[in-house]
């Protein structure tokens, strides 16, 4: 075989060698010692998952936290699956929870960087110059095989219950001369390129994972497909191509992937190329019936980002919750960093779970009231109405209406030494909120343990009491004085100590109030409250709350 003469017959347009693109179209990148080179390549074939998200989260931490690079690229080659701007939805999901990228697609068409382009469909030329390459080394070879031949041949490799794949004399193209291949071309039959294996059956390779330390796998004996018959690539040897021209040093990706590597390998073997390191990444799981199972686009809702946006989870706790199933031991640099910013954590591949971390709904939403808990009330206030703009339409008319307002609900106990921790998610913010606004509230209250006319002679002896000039201990003070003449202690020890002697205490007077004003049993402090709703918000809802009891 002239294997020069069948390069020049499949790829008479290609003149660039990969030595070209090696050294003058993509120099290698001058980058500090240890620094990591990262990509997440995604597929635009429907939603970012929430393990995509983990994906790329753990790419971007260790590329930066090293002083490297994290590209974003397209791996579009499979056109049937692609859904409509399903690049923009990728870029976006990953915008909304604050993944920065230094390279790659930055939208539907936009993209940064000197190594591109970006999308794997607009680097044909490129996989066709080292195919090329390929067969000249007389390792690689175009295959005529209809679907029905390759039906034919599995048939009869079942039925010798022989190794399944196109292989070793199983491969009908592989010993095809230039003048059968000439032919076949001549007489437009359509054709892959595959790679001409070097392996052997029973062949073994050995390789460190950076997550999953040493595995040891049968080595590859497939011709694989390498260019299909529209001259796109497949995955496999875009990956060996496109991650050697972008000098990515490390390929962290799911670990769906690890079953490839011997394939990879080899791949980056025959092009005389340096492969990166692997870090294969455990599936996100959930339990379900005392099992645990892999997070299903179809089953749960979850496992689209978009839903915690959609809930109103705000990126920080959700990029938080995600470093901690990245790295168990995020959780005590937490504690001991309260205030830290979470881009101060080293993230470490090799302390990565390697069975698979358990994602849980409650475990999220108590990061995220943790979260939420020390941000400024202006911050608070500034996300919740940002998030409700999109989401809930009256609580943004009503946050928006006094930010200065809406700012003093939020900075209500926040004085003190912990943080309140009541929202878990902007969608609680409606609830949080709702008895500050007419609007949202609609005079919905709790019930009340005392008998109607306790409530109505309680309201109507504070409503004659209160003073609006009084500070938290006077205002207290002064419920403490109408409790004796209505038959309540204003202690709640002596009322404990005798409490036959009583209708009830201190606090069972303030609650009808609390009632009164917020329609629940239970709220922040009630001073503040009512200092920041104002006299006349408070005595009209305290009168309609008496005219309810009539």
């Amino acid at each position: 075989m002239d294997y020069n003469q069948l390069a020049e017959l499949l790829f008479p347009h290609i003149t660039k060698t990969p030595q070209e693109y090696l050294t003058q179209v993509y120099p290698r990148r001058e980058l500090p010692q240890g620094a990591m080179v990262t990509r997440f390549a995604p597929s635009p074939t429907g939603f970012l998952h929430i393990g995509g998200l983990f994906t790329a989260l753990v790419n971007e931490r260790v590329a930066h936290q090293t002083g490297g690079v994290v590209i974003l690229r397209i791996e579009d080659t499979d056109k049937k699956r692609e859904t409509e701007d399903g690049i923009s939805g990728i870029v976006q999901g990953l915008r909304d929870f604050g993944v920065e990228f230094d390279e790659g697609m930055m939208s539907q068409t936009e993209q940064k960087g000197d190594y591109g382009p970006y999308q794997q469909s607009h680097r044909a030329e490129i996989y066709q110059s080292f195919c090329k390459d390929l067969v000249l080394k007389g390792l690689a070879y175009p295959c005529f095989c209809t679907e029905e031949e390759l039906g034919e041949i599995r048939a009869r490799q079942e039925a010798e219950k022989a190794l399944p794949g196109y292989h070793t004399t199983y491969a009908r193209c592989r010993d095809l001369s230039l003048e059968e291949i000439r032919a076949k071309i001549d007489a437009g039959m359509p054709y892959v390129m595959r790679l001409r294996s070097p392996g052997k059956i029973g062949g073994r390779i050995k390789y460190k994972d950076v997550v999953k330390g040493e595995i040891e796998q049968d080595e590859n004996v497939i011709d694989v497909v390498l260019l299909k018959t529209d001259g796109i690539p497949t995955y496999h040897f875009a990956h060996a191509v496109d991650d050697t021209l972008m000098g990515t040093t490390h390929v962290i990706r799911s670990d769906e992937w690890v079953s490839s590597v011997p394939l990879h390998l080899q791949l980056f073997y025959v092009l005389g190329l340096k492969p990166p390191k692997y870090a294969h990444v455990s599936p996100i799981m959930k339990e379900e019936d005392g099992a645990k199972r892999k997070l299903s686009k179809r089953k749960d809702p979850e496992a689209a980002v978009s839903y915690f946006v959609e809930q109103g989870y705000p990126r920080e706790a959700v990029l938080e919750y995600l470093l901690n199933l990245a790295n168990s031991g995020f959780e005590d640099w937490r504690r001991q960093n309260k205030t830290a910013d979470y881009h101060d954590y080293p993230v470490q591949l090799n302390k990565m779970s390697q069975s698979g971390a358990l994602f849980d709904l409650i475990k999220l939403s108590d990061v995220s009231a943790g979260v939420i808990s020390m941000f400024t009330a202006e911050k608070v206030a500034r996300d919740a109405a940002d998030w409700a703009k999109e989401y809930d339409e009256t609580l943004y008319r009503a946050l928006a209406s006094d930010s200065a307002f809406a700012e003093g609900i939020f900075a209500i106990d926040r004085g003190g030494k912990k943080p309140r921790k009541d929202i878990r998610k902007w969608s609680d913010v409606r609830e949080f909120v709702s008895y500050f606004y007419d609007e949202l509230w609609q005079e919905q209250r709790e019930a009340c343990e005392l008998p109607p006319e306790e409530c109505r002679a309680i309201l109507e002896a504070y409503r004659a009491a209160y003073c609006a000039e009084d500070d938290k201990n006077q205002w207290f003070e002064r419920i403490k004085s109408i409790c004796e003449p209505l038959g309540y202690s204003p202690d709640v020890k002596a009322y404990k100590a005798a409490p036959e002697a009583f209708k009830g205490h201190v606090g069972d007077v303030s609650n009808v109030i609390r009632l009164a004003v917020t329609g629940r049993n239970n709220s922040p402090d009630l001073y503040a409250i009512m200092q920041l709703l104002g006299r006349e918000k408070c005595f009209d809802r305290m009168e309609k709350m008496i005219a309810s009891l009539k």
